[in-house]
């Protein structure tokens, strides 16, 4: 039998994974568009100050609320790395937004929010610092995809090979 998570967690895991595949989409396009640049930059900005809102709170709730048991089918070790590995995916999805907000901030460019307003700057306009956030941005990415990978991966063997029923555990249809 698969004990789910809270209606709550739910809602903000799907969320979550629906703005950061959006993000990593615009990123990936926008890094290999001239035309539209400018436009997928603000678009990534405000998906990044979304994402950065949404695991905040999901991070609030996911500590302050107990998670179901795993199935029976994940061993000691195995419970290890997923301990492990949530914890690196809401440090990288926290990092990512972040980086990227004072990444901007370097620039000496505004994080506009769906053109309707500004965040302050966050780190000193620097040429130098802007490079390394850059680079740092560009880094996160991969890791989170490969995070993303990771998570999805493991799901799938549980759902998929063991039978276990794990997505179930994050889903909303019937039983």
């Amino acid at each position: 039998m698969t004990t789910r998570y809270p209606l709550r967690t739910r809602i903000l895991h799907w969320l979550t994974a629906l703005l950061v595949f959006s993000a990593l989409l615009v990123g990936f396009v926008m890094v290999n568009s001239l035309g539209s640049y400018a436009a997928l930059v603000g678009v990534h900005m405000t998906l990044g100050v979304v994402i950065l809102a949404v695991v905040v709170i999901r991070a609030a709730n996911r500590f302050t609320h107990r998670t179901p048991p795993l199935p029976d089918t994940v061993g000691g070790f195995e419970h290890a790395l997923v301990v492990g590995s949530e914890l690196s995916m809401y440090a990288l999805l926290l990092a990512q937004p972040l980086v990227g907000w004072a990444m901007v901030s370097a620039q000496s460019r505004p994080v506009e929010v769906f053109g309707l307003f500004r965040l302050p700057r966050i780190a000193p306009a620097d040429a130098d610092v802007f490079f390394v956030l850059r680079q740092t941005h560009s880094v996160l990415a991969y890791l989170l995809v490969l995070v993303i990978i990771a998570h999805v991966s493991a799901v799938l063997l549980h759902t998929l090979t063991l039978r276990d029923r794990m997505l179930s555990r994050m889903t909303f249809g019937g039983g």
